[in-house]
């Protein structure tokens, strides 16, 4: 079992930046591709980002590319969400996610194998 625990949501004003963190339990993070979602209110949880094993890919979704860098550091089992140039429409609550298979840039939800509890980001115009 992987438990995942997010942290760094807060509430920024629009063209502001947060870091989102991602604290990760086990010995075999490395091994996973981490990635993170969102799900604001009424809307289905959607995918943000993510990062294979070793870091050498990347995938954004659309909506967010250029603005968000996902990162990690496997020495701390962490994965890192630094998010720019906020928007209003990124308001959101943020989970953090693991997979043992990488889906790349088209990840759904229901391959995720395990979540972290969220994190609220909440963006002001």
């Amino acid at each position: 079992q992987v438990q995942l625990v997010e942290s760094g949501g807060g509430l920024v004003q629009a063209g502001g930046s947060l870091r989102l963190s991602c604290a990760a339990s086990g010995r075999t993070f490395s091994s996973y591709v981490m990635g993170w979602f969102r799900q604001a209110p009424g809307k289905e949880r959607e995918f943000v980002a993510a990062i294979s094993g070793n870091g050498g890919r990347l995938y954004y979704a659309s909506s967010v590319k250029g603005r968000f860098t996902i990162s990690r550091d496997n020495a701390k089992n962490t994965v890192y969400l630094q998010m720019n140039n906020l928007k209003a429409e990124d308001t959101a609550v943020y989970y953090c996610a693991a997979s043992r298979i990488d889906h790349g840039g088209s990840w759904p939800s229901v391959r995720v194998d395990y979540w972290g509890q969220g994190t609220q980001v909440t963006v002001s115009s």
